[in-house]
């Protein structure tokens, strides 16, 4: 688990990797994307059902039902997902979680931090899910 990103985070990222590298608008149930992650079941439909709120991930309900990506994972990049599900918070938010940390009442990492803020937010945002195609299929296939 990374200090960045939440758990729930992590999983949708994950889930919505999986999904980009699968044929396009298959269905996949839950629980296979639950079991292709190792991740419980209950956990990836919580996920699932954020990311199909926000637009990223499609559902079709019913005995044939299941999640698909609604957009074209060259239309989809992380910071979609971080977005999605943590909001975009911890690019704004201190460190050290300091109520009104600022470049004129800074804490103690405050510069620091902002650079590294500035280009994890740079790094997400950058490059979509198609141009991360192969080595999500070399990460997700070692699960």
């Amino acid at each position: 688990m990374t200090v960045f990103l939440s758990k729930k985070c992590e999983l949708g990222i994950h889930s919505v990797l999986l999904l980009s590298i699968k044929k396009n608008h298959k269905i996949f149930k839950a629980s296979e994307v639950a079991e292709e992650l190792k991740a419980p079941k209950e956990f990836v439909s919580k996920v699932l059902q954020i990311l199909t709120d926000s637009g990223i991930v499609g559902s079709k309900k019913g005995k044939n039902g299941g999640f698909y990506l609604a957009k074209k994972p060259s239309d989809i990049k992380i910071i979609d997902i971080i977005k999605a599900i943590d909001g975009l918070d911890v690019f704004k938010n201190c460190v050290l979680g300091f109520p009104g940390c600022s470049t004129d009442e800074p804490c103690p990492l405050h510069e620091k931090w902002g650079a590294l803020r500035d280009q994890a937010y740079k790094m997400f945002a950058e490059e979509s899910l198609e141009q991360l195609k192969e080595k999500t299929l070399t990460k997700i296939l070692s699960l």
